[in-house]
């Protein structure tokens, strides 16, 4: 190609206008934001078509009486949101198994960090105790939750009970593996510029185990409900527990699932709050994208 013809292709060439920083910014936000609609389309299309063949499959060829269906799971808990349960308000039972919950996640988190962090920067301690969190770790929650009831009643204090020895361990292992998989010569350096044991604790070893600490939350609370849940099932006056074993004695099937969907909806709610207090903590981390992950 000579010289001439490619002048000539370059004055007429359009000129590409350069976008600006506030373009570029619009169109990843728009891309994102349409991404997101596709996500949450494609989310609520497979529950409309899960919901949609159960109702078919209950309404043509199983027994609802059994396997119920979500009509019937609608009806049993707009009954319960408006003229309320056998034991007293939806409302009670969803505020006695929540308080139960968090005071017991509260109490076992605590433990779990404090002890863990402990034995994960003591050695010698850990491997002492070893065989006996072990031993513990390995006894079935439900025969617990049991022997709590009798030695506690059926109050408060056996669920909380029940929900801290679910939620310790949760934590327990998480943070005591934060705490060795701290850098050895951090604390190295920090010993020779005369830090103390409690500020080397405070200021390197927490920090550092902060990521698997709260990665640890967000299995824990769903534990803490579960512990919270299977206490009010051994025995209980009050709670969503009690609902559901109340509809599985009543034989009542949506029941049972309204119950468990109460649970969940709850247990989501949670989940959200510990991802925005974990996206708050941790804001100092750079992102992958900020990393150059991949690059």
């Amino acid at each position: 190609m000579s010289l001439e013809t490619m002048d000539k292709i370059a004055v007429t060439a359009p000129e590409v206008e350069a976008e600006s920083e506030a373009q570029i910014l619009a169109r990843v936000k728009a891309r994102h934001r349409r991404s997101k609609l596709r996500v949450w389309g494609l989310r609520a299309a497979l529950v409309a078509l899960w919901l949609g063949s159960w109702e078919l499959v209950a309404s043509l060829w199983i027994d609802p009486f059994f396997y119920s269906k979500p009509s019937l799971i609608a009806d049993r808990m707009i009954e319960w949101f408006t003229e309320g349960t056998q034991f007293g308000s939806i409302w009670l039972q969803i505020f006695t198994t929540v308080q139960e919950a968090v005071l017991g996640f509260v109490i076992g988190t605590v433990a779990g960090v404090v002890l863990g962090t402990l034995l994960g920067r003591s050695r010698y301690w850990a491997d002492v105790l070893a065989p006996f969190i072990k031993a513990l770790n390995a006894v079935p929650r439900i025969v617990l939750a049991s022997l709590f009831i009798i030695w506690f009643g059926l109050g408060l204090s056996s669920k909380v009970a029940t929900v801290v020895v679910l939620v310790f361990f949760a934590v327990f292992f998480n943070a005591f593996t934060g705490a060795r998989e701290v850098d050895g010569n951090v604390i190295n350096n920090a010993r020779i510029l005369g830090a103390s044991r409690r500020q080397i604790l405070g200021s390197i070893v927490l920090p550092s185990a902060t990521t698997w600490i709260l990665s640890s939350l967000h299995t824990a609370f769903g534990f803490a409900l579960i512990g919270a849940v299977v206490g009010e099932y051994a025995g209980a006056s009050k709670g969503l527990g009690l609902l559901i074993s109340n509809a599985q004695g009543t034989f009542d099937a949506a029941g049972i699932y309204a119950g468990m969907i109460i649970i969940t909806v709850v247990a989501l709610m949670a989940e959200w709050l510990i991802g925005v207090a974990e996206g708050r903590l941790l804001k100092w981390r750079p992102s992958q994208a900020q990393s150059g992950h991949g690059v």
